[in-house]
């Protein structure tokens, strides 16, 4: 991981620290309520208070939620490369799968169409775009009542996250390293170590205590550009007894695309862990995304790596 530079922060203007994420409701672009302008301006020792960067970060957790509801906008092509490793982190096998990630009536799904590196079989194409046109005619003709459960569920799983990213802005003492230059971009550098006296809003952020990290924050648009977690100690979960243990790694990376939304680039991830005692998993994965192309209303469906305008 490079180091940060000793660079100090700047005051950043009354128009970029007090603007509103942009979001989406019918297909048009609105802008929140005004927010309270943020003082990032540093003390007589180039520093920044506890409260001005945890502010910075609560903007942050806005904005990376806007950009969550706005993915759904788009089709991507997402590469995933998991390696299962030995006792010794030697590699003992490696498969890679390639998607084209789409919106079928307001939900995001995958379809699969390279493994390897190589194009699906004609066999396993065509299964494949018969999965596709299944879930496409299931959503095109559910009822009233099922469209409006299916939403209800998807809002509360939403609501979780929004949860989770709230609780991140809080379950830290933030300190400022300095900046750093990522793709030719100015970016504060902030490290994060767990506060012993937070409190979750959600279950998920129960486990925010057992991992500390760094986070690279653009400074003209206040997106997230990366982060750097790592867990301290090892972290139980749920009724099957799920442990993950100490040095579980995960990088994520954002990308600013159409000069509107910062959506994924790179996520990477090393998992020790090991379920009811029972089965233990020690592999490393790897997530790029690319091609990133607005899916416009009236878009359809019709072939593998295919989407067209309806006349």
């Amino acid at each position: 991981m490079p180091a940060a530079s000793a660079t100090s922060p700047t005051s950043v203007s009354a128009e970029k620290a007090g603007r509103a994420p942009r979001s989406r409701t019918d297909g048009s672009e609105t802008r929140k309520s005004a927010r309270p302008l943020l003082d990032l301006t540093p003390d007589a020792n180039g520093a920044l208070s506890q409260e001005q960067v945890r502010a910075l970060i609560r903007v942050v957790a806005e904005n990376y939620r806007a950009n969550y509801k706005q993915q759904r906008d788009y089709t991507y092509i997402e590469r995933e490369v998991e390696k299962k490793l030995d006792g010794k982190r030697q590699v003992k096998s490696t498969e890679v799968r390639t998607y084209e990630v789409m919106a079928i009536y307001g939900e995001q799904f995958e379809r699969l169409i390279e493994r390897d590196d190589k194009p699906l079989s004609e066999t396993d194409a065509a299964k494949e775009e018969a999965r596709i046109q299944r879930e496409v005619e299931k959503r095109k003709n559910e009822s009233e009542e099922e469209r409006a459960k299916r939403q209800a569920e998807e809002e509360k799983q939403r609501e979780k996250n929004r949860e989770f990213v709230s609780d991140v802005a809080e379950a830290y003492n933030f300190r400022l390293l300095g900046s750093e230059l990522l793709n030719g971009r100015d970016a504060w550098v902030i490290a994060g170590e767990p506060r012993a006296e937070f409190e979750p809003q959600g279950k998920a952020a129960r486990f925010l205590s057992k991992f500390h990290g760094r986070m690279w924050i653009d400074k003209s648009d206040l997106q997230l550009v990366k982060l750097d977690v790592e867990a301290t100690d090892t972290v139980s979960m749920g009724w099957v007894l799920a442990r993950v243990h100490k040095g579980t790694r995960l990088v994520y990376e954002q990308i600013r695309v159409n000069d509107e939304v910062w959506l994924p680039g790179h996520l990477n991830f090393k998992l020790n862990a090991r379920i009811a005692l029972l089965k233990g998993y020690n592999e490393e994965a790897e997530r790029t995304y690319r091609d990133y192309r607005k899916f416009r209303t009236g878009a359809r469906v019709v072939g593998v790596g295919e989407v067209r305008e309806q006349n």
